[in-house]
């Protein structure tokens, strides 16, 4: 059965794909190599297939850029201005992605044109994508200063002082040392692995990881990491 008065409308997945170099917070967008707006910047995506749930498309898509499987993601909001894309009256589901950027395969990021910027100097993207990536920020920054969304960001193992510069680049601000110390080890979401960080060219800070299973039974838990 068909609804043959019923005129078609496209529906596209664009996924905000964010990671954090040890520094900055980055975002990986894609050098358009067709039209429309062909060489112009914009997010990941493409369109829902019909043998698809929203969240398998967006997994495939994701896949396709980064080479990762079980990324964590979130369905952030629909885009459906009657002229936002000018080819074709479609509508936009848009997730947001956080990944471990040295996991990720560069080289097929690259291959599908995907490079990574800082975030505060990304250049104009197309349609109304910076509004999707402006809408996942505020969402990002919600979520981590209540919830262990950062962790996601961050490699196997890592130090306080790393995790402090993680929060600092999502938020754009300074956070007091001690006071941000003491709120991440009273969450008893760490453990110590006994290593240091032979990389730090001062002292050597101790290396934590997470507790995976403490850390899924308590996501949903607020924890206050930086104040609001």
């Amino acid at each position: 059965m068909q609804y043959p008065s019923e005129s078609r409308i496209m529906l596209a997945i664009d996924c905000c794909i964010f990671g954090f170099d040890g520094e900055n917070l980055k975002i990986l967008l894609i050098k358009r190599n067709f039209e429309p707006e062909m060489g112009k910047w914009s997010l990941m995506g493409g369109f829902l297939k019909s043998t698809e749930d929203l969240e398998d498309g967006a997994k495939r898509i994701l896949k396709d850029l980064t080479g990762l499987d079980n990324i964590y993601m979130e369905q952030l909001n629909s885009y459906g201005n009657i002229n936002r894309d000018p080819v074709e009256r479609t509508v936009s589901i848009c997730f947001f992605a956080l990944i471990n950027i040295q996991e990720h395969d560069i080289e097929e990021a690259k291959s599908k044109n995907g490079y990574w910027f800082d975030f505060n100097k990304k250049p104009e993207l197309i349609f109304d994508h910076d509004q999707m990536v402006e809408k996942a920020l505020s969402q990002i920054r919600y979520k981590a200063a209540l919830h262990p969304i950062g962790f996601e960001l961050l490699p196997e193992k890592f130090t306080i002082p790393q995790l402090q510069k993680l929060y600092e680049a999502i938020y754009g601000t300074t956070l007091d040392r001690r006071n941000f110390s003491r709120k991440i080890l009273s969450t008893k979401l760490l453990i110590d692995t006994g290593e240091k960080n032979e990389n730090s060219s001062t002292k050597k800070a101790a290396l934590f990881k997470l507790d995976q299973a403490k850390y899924e039974s308590q996501f949903n838990a607020f924890h206050y990491f930086v104040n609001l």
